[in-house]
């Protein structure tokens, strides 16, 4: 696909006020920012989440690691995998593998970056480093040490898509770390 020159312009922030900020967990912001031909806008808002990372984990025989468990904030419980935030100044890969192996007690011998992604382009909230790891085998028992109960899935990868056909994958961040994962062709 070709790049096609055009006069879009990065939107200036003239001024930036914090309205609510959490450390580490959020930080939302009030900006006045100068748009498209001088025009100004008075409250445009961000809302800043920490980055983090996503984990699709295949273990030897190639089914997907998947954890079900309950998240607060759609109240419900639910299939995802295996992630969390980033430290300060923790390497993506790093934060990866201490994810990988604190929830599910797994480690992985190969690992494939597949990208970083914008969880929301309006407002940002956070990055996401989506990650392959293959070749997963578990050597400790599962240890998250916050508020996680999990209980472990080992699932083909069609039984995956399955499982977000019928609506029970609905985290966005998970569902895009399988669709990238398991298509090779979106591989970068």
């Amino acid at each position: 696909m070709g790049k096609t020159e055009t006069n879009l312009q990065v939107w200036d922030v003239l001024e930036e006020r914090d309205i609510l900020v959490v450390e580490p967990w959020i930080r939302v912001t009030r900006q006045k920012v100068e748009v498209a031909e001088g025009k100004i806008i008075d409250d445009y808002h961000q809302i800043q989440l920490p980055d983090f990372v996503v984990i699709v984990a295949k273990d030897r025989s190639g089914k997907v690691l998947i954890e079900r468990q309950y998240r607060h904030g759609i109240g419900e419980v639910t299939l995802v995998l295996p992630g969390g935030m980033l430290e300060a100044g923790e390497d993506p890969l790093v934060a990866a593998q201490r994810e990988l192996l604190e929830e599910t007690g797994y480690v992985a011998e190969n690992w494939q970056n597949l990208g970083k992604y914008v969880a929301n382009a309006n407002y940002r909230c956070g990055e996401a480093t989506l990650f392959l790891a293959e070749k997963a085998h578990q050597v400790t028992e599962a240890n998250s040490g916050d508020l996680e109960e999990i209980e472990l899935l080992l699932l083909s990868p069609e039984e995956v898509f399955e499982a977000v056909r019928l609506g029970q994958m609905s985290v966005m961040g998970a569902v895009m770390a399988v669709a990238v994962a398991l298509n090779p062709h979106l591989h970068r």
